[in-house]
């Protein structure tokens, strides 16, 4: 199988082709900025936004395009509408924001999407991937190519950019405190990252499973479960304070807090689909969390040395 992975350097996408690249012929493209041919795919090196670069596609075909850096409303057309490219399926990753937001109930995929654009960088981010779905739909309608959307909810693991997770690890190894909330009322459903790769790159084997949607969340978990979970992954080296939801210490600036604190952040998916699709499942939180720490603590350890 020929596949064309959009981006596939950064988190998601990196993991996803070092799951893929040894399995299926796999080309990236991107811009360059880290190379994954080591990991065994082929580069190529392009922006996507540049037309003229682009013509590195034309006329030639693959069986499936993984686009994990879609961001803004043309960039799917752009690559669709390469001249002489031909592709059975496209795979975009949106996000489980594109839903309806405060329905009090866990969002399967055929609930409503989100109608409203909200201001700030989070909201127009959310405003594009539900431009890029619908894009999706009509550009794949045109040329014949099966559209997929995959919806993840809050991945976490190794190589993950974002200051969640990696930031526990880093308070953990300095010996910093990490404040716990007891009874913060929100909710969030973590996926480890491998589990998301491995259930895309299943899509990709599974023509059955092209034309559709799918979220990708796993159970949901609240602050204390989820840093009592992360003490026994890394060994109960984490200097945890746990304090009721509502002591002010939460307020500072430090207190660290990157999943959702309240019931009204809270939202809930349905992960069931693509479970079923696939055949496989998600890693146990502390099973995810150990092989994160595992990474992450050996960066650390080493910008950190103990006297």
């Amino acid at each position: 199988m020929k596949i064309l992975v959009i981006g596939g350097s950064y988190f998601l996408g990196r993991v996803f082709t070092m799951l893929a690249a040894p399995k299926e012929d796999v080309t990236v493209l991107n811009r360059g900025t880290y190379s994954m041919e080591s990991f065994g795919a082929k580069c190529v090196k392009a922006d996507r936004h540049d037309g003229a670069a682009l013509r590195v596609l034309a006329n030639t075909s693959y069986d499936v395009v993984v686009d994990f850096c879609a961001y803004r409303q043309g960039d799917i057309a752009g690559i669709v509408n390469c001249p002489g490219l031909s592709i059975g399926q496209y795979i975009l990753i949106s996000t489980v924001d594109v839903y309806e937001k405060w329905t009090r109930k866990p969002l399967a995929e055929d609930a409503p999407l989100q109608t409203r654009r909200f201001g700030g960088e989070t909201g127009e981010y959310i405003w594009q991937k539900l431009l890029l779905e619908q894009e999706l739909a009509q550009t794949c309608r045109r040329r014949d190519t099966a559209p997929t959307c995959i919806r993840p909810a809050l991945l976490y693991g190794p190589f993950n950019y974002a200051a969640r997770e990696s930031e526990y690890v880093r308070r953990a190894c300095t010996g910093e405190t990490i404040l716990c909330p007891t009874d913060a009322a929100g909710r969030f459903q973590p996926v480890y990252v491998k589990d998301a790769a491995a259930m895309i790159l299943a899509l990709c084997q599974n023509p059955a499973a092209y034309h559709n949607a799918y979220n990708i969340a796993g159970d949901a978990v609240d602050y204390e479960t989820f840093l009592d979970t992360f003490a026994n992954a890394c060994g109960q080296r984490a200097n945890i304070i746990k304090l009721p939801a509502k002591d002010a210490a939460f307020c500072a600036p430090d207190a660290f807090l990157p999943f959702p604190f309240t019931a009204e952040e809270t939202e809930f998916y349905d992960g069931q689909k693509i479970i079923s699709a696939t055949g496989l499942s998600f890693t146990p939180l502390e099973e995810g969390l150990r092989k994160t720490w595992q990474v992450f603590s050996k960066l650390y350890d080493s910008a950190f040395p103990k006297a």
